[in-house]
């Protein structure tokens, strides 16, 4: 059997790219290095840590609703920091941008710092304790 494959990417869909566009520019302290617009969607990425992270938006959206982790698919989408400090780091910067965040929990294997999209998507920032 061969080895399972690395994740090259996720695209979440979001209810507008004008409003998420900035956000995550924002979040991500660059511009995105992808914006293509296929016909049925329109879909902007960017490249963290060897990862494409994309917006997608659907012209003819199934539904407005915000976000909900209770509902089947997508939980969290979770970024790794090396430990403690980097998760505090991101704390000052989410603080900085605005960015509601529920401060940095510790779990006796790890450490994490949870936030949300304007979806309400749930974003997390992630370290094993040790």
């Amino acid at each position: 059997m061969p080895e399972f494959p690395a994740i090259t990417h996720v695209a979440l869909t979001v209810t507008s790219l004008e409003r998420s566009v900035p956000w995550y520019k924002a979040l991500f302290g660059s511009d995105p290095i992808l914006d293509e617009d296929t016909g049925p969607f329109q879909r902007v990425a960017w490249l963290t840590s060897g990862t494409l992270v994309g917006l997608t938006q659907f012209p003819d959206l199934n539904s407005t609703q915000p976000f909900n982790e209770r509902r089947p698919g997508l939980d969290h989408l979770a970024f790794g920091c090396a430990n403690r400090d980097e998760l505090e780091a991101w704390e000052i910067r989410l603080n900085e941008l605005g960015i509601p965040n529920g401060g940095i929990v510790d779990a006796p294997s790890y450490s994490a710092l949870s936030f949300r999209d304007p979806d309400n998507i749930a974003l997390e920032f992630f370290a094993p304790r040790g």
